[in-house]
């Protein structure tokens, strides 16, 4: 049954990414709070990179002690790259890193391997430094008002994916035994897919 309901899951990533395949503003810059709100909340689930990376943070989260700090760390990053990528400052490789993030984050909930909450948090915010540079690129010229709303849409469903991710796991897994619950199933398909857009975005930075 744990494998089952592990299993059932994963289809989320697969599905999530061509339900969403279409920006909320139809690719438009926000003028408006509530288009910068509606941006920030469909941006991170657009992109299946984006997503599996928010699902890997959440279960990582789930088998640390505090289960918030890993997805705070991360949308403190965004925020962060965010805003670099509005202020016109690019950071080198933002495609190939962010790839990268979601291979080894599902590498790691894959093989079981935890890392100290400080280098957790590190790690995670710097990820989400490079995931935030890509989302920023959606609302560079846009006013402040619309900039702020697409911020808080944006932290607002990573939290509610990557928080959503662990409580289940979590939840699930006082009635079984973590290894019956195997969540590392889900992290081998977040490495996989990051895998296939790592070496997307390696091939495009040798070709181009």
């Amino acid at each position: 049954m744990p494998s089952r309901i592990v299993f059932a899951g994963l289809p989320i990533l697969f599905a999530a990414a061509p339900a969403f395949a279409h920006h909320p503003m139809g690719g438009a810059m926000p003028e408006t709070f509530m288009q910068g709100l509606l941006s920030g909340i469909g941006h991170p689930v657009i992109g299946i990179d984006h997503f599996a990376f928010v699902v890997a943070l959440g279960l990582a989260a789930a088998f640390m002690r505090n289960v918030w700090a890993p997805p705070l760390a991360a949308v403190a990053g965004m925020a962060a790259g965010c805003l670099l990528a509005v202020g016109s400052v690019a950071l080198p490789m933002v495609e190939a890193v962010v790839a990268l993030s979601v291979l080894l984050l599902g590498g790691m909930v894959l093989f079981g391997r935890g890392l100290p909450a400080p280098a957790a948090a590190v790690l995670f915010a710097f990820a989400g430094l490079f995931h935030g540079a890509a989302y920023g690129a959606a609302v560079i010229g846009a006013e402040p008002t619309p900039i702020a709303a697409y911020l808080v849409g944006l932290a607002a469903v990573q939290m509610a994916i990557a928080l959503g991710a662990a409580f289940l796991v979590r939840g699930v897994g006082k009635a079984v035994s973590a290894a019956a619950l195997q969540p590392r199933l889900a992290g081998a398909v977040c490495a996989g897919i990051g895998l296939a857009f790592t070496v997307e975005a390696l091939e495009g930075a040798l070709l181009g």
